[in-house]
């Protein structure tokens, strides 16, 4: 008998679709036509052990305990899920064969591979496990995988990558929280000061770009503008304008982005060169192309989602989950890949067919798309565990979405569909001018050709020419300069949108060039599948609070990251964490080399906790959990 042991219920009954008939449903597996069963796991069946199951002294919290380092580390069922670990055990001592059909990423290989340990199968029924990876719900999609399996033995740098981001989450979470709840009570501070090795950093941004905007004193600074005329010889009314690039010799003068201060200086400016002659010295004509954007990860598509919608990270997860398990119209959700297998190239008709029948998209665009253009998207050597999130060619009966359901799944068809619509193709013109000694620039864009823009909206070509026909050397008159006062401004707070781009693109808020290089090639804070829970895991324990669409630190937040030492609250240590993580899934690094210097970081960061000034928590309410963030949750969630 050979065993599929799926993430969750949805993916097994795919899986099971795609078998041969007849079914036998039964308490917690189907038997399919052969004697082979289809089983599920409902996420987790199996958790980190609390600190008190190694010893009961760990129930109550003492400093001097710290750090708690488990020499032998337990998992333990999960109450809620025990009878189905129960029945999972059982088939997994019953079945000849065993096949991992956890989702394609290196949690939901941990997640089957963990119970398939804990069921302790013999050494050759466990070698001989084989991994069946599964993007698409529909039959046709999870047959194609079925004649496809792969040996779990291949996975296994990906499941130790799992098991080490487990154990150091325990590690660093357990006991710094444990240290600062701690240091937190000697000042007579009630409740739990929560530190995780992600969700801090995160709320460390937060914290730090409010007090930017709190302790921000706007300054004015000053631009010059010339209005230029072509036409010397019939003094024509029409001109156009160039702005003034500073010298070297004004940067006295200037702030550290390149703006004048000094009010003088730019009125000087203005006077030198009204009525003056002034010469183009230099045209750069270029032609520029864009490329269509890359189909969406999940990162990206809660971004835009965002953007467009209003929409949560949260939100966005949970109406892909249901556009991916309910109706089955788009591929695995927590992808972190934007590229395609070549292969998958052949599939464009039916996929596009299905969009239109969907109504991703509306009918003329669709019949717009070109399936001969191959885009940058299809890449075999870019797709590795699961590729971009795209809709499959699963066609609607009727018009069952949800608002949201919709929009997302629009989003998704239409950065599917611009890989088939040729590049977007400008002019771009750039103007330098000497006047009166000081040099001016202007350019202007002239659109060519609209390619994929016509997806986003653009409907005809702007053509309107924004600058004269000029050449190198010739003589134009300055008619007059004008002075332009603005002031500067505090940066925005951040929204979901700004937030997870800031957790996808965290090197921006590095300043270690090296350690910044690094997370250059990583994918930032967190992962695709975990980002969305830590933000709301914020929100759940009062750190962080909505308004509008800003998202703000509240008291407690901002207390616990002064208190805090930067390494804790930086992204600095849990960026190149992640960097460590992928290299273990490759083979780069084993699990000891990650472990070791995480553990005399830990050592020193609890240290530090017990000199810490804690005085700032005297007049903080006591922390508890926010209830408006206390919702349910779908069979089970990833993040931590």
């Amino acid at each position: 008998m050979k065993l599929y042991i799926a993430e969750k219920p949805s993916l097994a009954r795919a899986i099971a679709d795609a078998l041969p008939k007849p079914h036998k449903k039964h308490d917690g597996y189907i038997e399919v036509a052969g004697g082979d069963i289809v089983s599920w796991c409902i996420g987790h069946l199996l958790e980190q052990a609390e600190p008190d199951s190694y010893d009961d002294k760990y129930k109550k919290w003492h400093a001097a305990d710290l750090p708690i380092v488990p020499e032998t580390w337990q998992l333990k069922p999960k109450a809620q899920t025990r009878k189905q670990l129960t029945v999972l055990k059982k088939l997994i001592k019953q079945a000849d064969e065993l096949v991992n059909a956890g989702d394609p990423d290196r949690e939901g290989q941990l997640l089957v591979d963990e119970v398939i340990d804990h069921a302790k199968p013999s050494k050759t029924k466990k070698q001989n496990a084989q991994r069946l990876l599964v993007s698409d719900l529909n039959v046709s999609a999870v047959k194609k995988s079925l004649s496809n399996l792969k040996s779990n033995s291949e996975f296994i740098p990906l499941s130790v990558s799992a098991l080490a981001r487990s154990r150091a989450d325990w590690l660093y979470g357990m006991n710094l929280t444990r240290a600062y709840t701690l240091a937190g009570q000697k000042s007579g501070f009630k409740g739990v000061l929560s530190v995780g090795r992600v969700q801090t950093p995160i709320l460390g941004l937060v914290v730090r770009r409010d007090l930017e905007i709190l302790n921000f004193v706007p300054h004015a600074f000053y631009e010059v503008l010339a209005h230029l005329n072509p036409d010397l010889e019939n003094n024509s009314s029409t001109t156009f304008s160039a702005k003034w690039q500073p010298s070297e010799a004004c940067e006295a003068y200037m702030d550290d982005e390149g703006r004048v201060l000094h009010k003088g200086l730019a009125q000087n400016v203005v006077s030198r060169i009204t009525n003056q002659m002034g010469t183009v010295l230099n045209i750069d004509k270029k032609q520029k192309k864009q490329n269509a954007p890359l189909p969406y990860n999940l990162s990206a598509l809660q971004i835009d989602a965002a953007k467009a919608f209003g929409m949560a990270a949260q939100q966005v997860l949970d109406t892909c989950q249901n556009l991916y398990e309910r109706h089955k119209l788009i591929t695995y959700p927590r992808s972190d890949n934007r590229y395609l297998p070549k292969e998958h190239h052949k599939e464009a008709p039916q996929v596009l067919a299905a969009i239109k029948n969907n109504q991703g998209q509306n009918t003329k665009k669709v019949d717009g798309a070109n399936i001969s253009i191959k885009s940058k998207c299809w890449n075999d050597k870019k797709v590795e565990a699961h590729h971009a999130i795209i809709p499959t060619s699963k066609k609607l009966q009727s018009a069952s979405l949800s608002q949201y359901e919709k929009n997302i799944y629009q989003l998704v068809s239409r950065h599917y569909l611009a890989q088939f619509y040729s590049e977007y193709i400008f002019n771009e013109t750039q103007v330098e001018i000497e006047i009166a000694k000081g040099r001016f620039k202007t350019k202007a864009k002239q659109e060519v050709q609209l390619g994929f823009k016509v997806l986003m909206g653009k409907s005809e070509l702007d053509n309107e020419e924004k600058l004269p026909n000029l050449v190198k050397g010739q003589q134009l008159h300055c008619v007059q300069g004008e002075l332009v006062e603005k002031q500067t401004q505090p940066p925005a707070h951040f929204t979901d949108a700004t937030l997870l781009a800031a957790m996808t693109g965290i090197a921006r808020f590095v300043k270690d060039p090296e350690i910044k290089k690094v997370l250059k090639e990583t994918d930032g804070l967190g992962t695709e599948a975990t980002r969305a829970g830590i933000i709301e895991l914020l929100f759940r324990r009062n750190f962080l609070k909505r308004q509008g669409k800003q998202i703000l630190a509240t008291e407690s937040g901002i207390a616990l990251i002064q208190v805090l030492p930067e390494q804790v609250s930086k992204p600095d240590l849990t960026a190149v964490w992640e960097s460590s993580l992928g290299a273990i899934a490759q083979k780069e690094l084993s699990y000891q080399h990650f472990m070791q210097p995480l553990l005399q970081q830990l050592n020193d960061i609890i240290a530090l906790s017990k000199t810490c000034d804690s005085t700032i928590f005297k007049s903080l309410p006591e922390q508890k959990p926010n209830k408006k963030f206390k919702r349910k949750r779908k069979t089970y969630k990833k993040a931590s």
